[in-house]
């Protein structure tokens, strides 16, 4: 013992070093056993929803699979099969997974959407704005798709929606079996959608909402000064600064206020028709063509106008802050002065990387259910729309209150129960 002792004292830089690396090592191996744990407990819990009986004149429920497998630097596909996918056929259901990295998804769209009894997008914002511009347009146009549960598996870098529907986690493999096992067990909530229509025909869907403005510019740089560690949110918005400065945005902007809501339907479990009903469905689409929407005359005197001036203007949906009794339907409009310091904007840069649609003190907040934003002639520039980049130009955003039903975990919803009835 005393020569071993001797060894190691004389090698102290490379003692050091072992006992670093075993220590290293201790530790991914106990996470590693962890997250079994996890998985393993998961997959009971599934199980005992896949024994569950079911009538012989029941089909089984079919479950569609959005898969984005580029999603968290091509990690997605391995995090999904590793840990969303025993899950979901241990618990009976009849799975099909479409991937989101090749072309031609969308004509079969219809046809999945057809032949399922919920959606569930597996990948990151982007994913699931890729989703809902295909899912939309029919959501809006045919009635009885807009009551099929969707399902959120949070696989990608950026996933805002997981903090609507799910508990907060450190563990990724506990928050990845969480959310696929709030979608076994069924609760609901409505969530808004926002219609967001430039010049281009083909409007976008948002779920969380639009940004422009210097924050969301600095920020999508920040990636760049990935060799300043966690300096770099810091160091994108500083460098960003030598711009001109202050940094303002010009823009006329038209609203609506709040609109009441109207009592919400019950809610019923969506069953699959027979055969003969599909057909016909599918025929009838098929040969008619798409109704119009009739558009809702508003008195001119309704609308409200504003010249703006801000560093940087939001329009966001109630979502992360869902509140299921509320009485009226509305998106929330934050318009951020523009008499701000270099220090302010370098501190507030960083907090709007944790939650991009805070409204800081000092700013213009409203409420309203429908908008147009009308940009100077050569206005230059992007949005963000739910994490993803748009070139800036004039828009109309138009609420649609409730229009996905989303899953999320009981808990959750129940915590959004009690603090409407506070």
């Amino acid at each position: 013992a005393v020569k071993v002792f001797r060894t190691l004292r004389n090698h102290w830089k490379k003692t050091t070093f072992g006992v670093c690396l075993l220590s290293w090592g201790g530790s991914w191996l106990y996470g590693k056993h962890c997250d079994n744990l996890l998985r393993r407990a998961a997959c009971q819990e599934a199980q005992a929803f896949g024994n569950q009986p079911i009538p012989s004149s029941m089909p089984l429920k079919k479950a569609t699979v959005f898969l984005n497998p580029a999603a968290c630097k091509g990690k997605a596909r391995n995090l999904f099969e590793k840990n969303a996918a025993p899950i979901l056929h241990l618990s009976g259901l009849d799975v099909t997974v479409v991937k989101t990295d090749y072309e031609g998804q969308a004509k079969k769209l219809l046809e999945l959407m057809e032949n399922t009894d919920l959606i569930i997008i597996a990948g990151g914002d982007g994913t699931v704005q890729e989703v809902l511009q295909k899912l939309c347009p029919n959501l809006l146009r045919i009635a009885v798709f807009s009551k099929i549960p969707i399902g959120f598996i949070p696989l990608g870098k950026n996933c805002t929606l997981s903090h609507t529907l799910y508990p907060e986690s450190t563990n990724q493999v506990q928050h990845i079996t969480n959310a696929t096992l709030a979608i076994l067990k069924g609760e609901t909530v409505p969530l808004d959608v926002l219609q967001i229509k430039g010049e281009k025909e083909q409007p976008v869907f948002a779920v969380t909402g639009l940004r422009w403005g210097s924050y969301r510019d600095a920020g999508v740089k920040a990636s760049k000064y990935w060799y300043l560690g966690p300096l770099k949110t810091k160091a994108a918005h500083f460098f960003s600064t030598f711009k001109e400065w202050p940094q303002k945005h010009q823009a006329a902007l038209t609203y609506l206020g709040p609109t009441e809501r109207p009592p919400e339907e019950p809610e019923e479990k969506p069953t699959r028709p027979p055969l003969y009903v599909r057909l016909y469905r599918r025929l009838r689409l098929y040969w008619s063509s798409p109704p119009k929407e009739i558009p809702q005359e508003v008195s001119p005197e309704d609308w409200e106008e504003l010249n703006l001036s801000t560093i940087e203007l939001s329009i966001a949906t109630r979502n992360r802050q869902l509140d299921l009794m509320r009485t009226e339907d509305f998106m929330d409009i934050c318009i951020e002065t523009d008499t701000v310091s270099k220090g302010q904007f370098v501190n507030r840069g960083s907090q709007k990387m944790n939650d991009p649609h805070m409204c800081p003190e000092g700013s213009q907040c409203i409420q309203a259910s429908r908008c147009i934003l009308q940009l100077p002639e050569g206005t230059e520039g992007s949005f963000g729309i739910d994490n993803e980049e748009y070139e800036a130009m004039p828009v109309e955003v138009k609420l649609l209150p409730r229009k996905l039903r989303f899953f999320c975990d009981p808990r959750v919803r129940d915590q959004m129960l009690r603090a409407a009835v506070q």
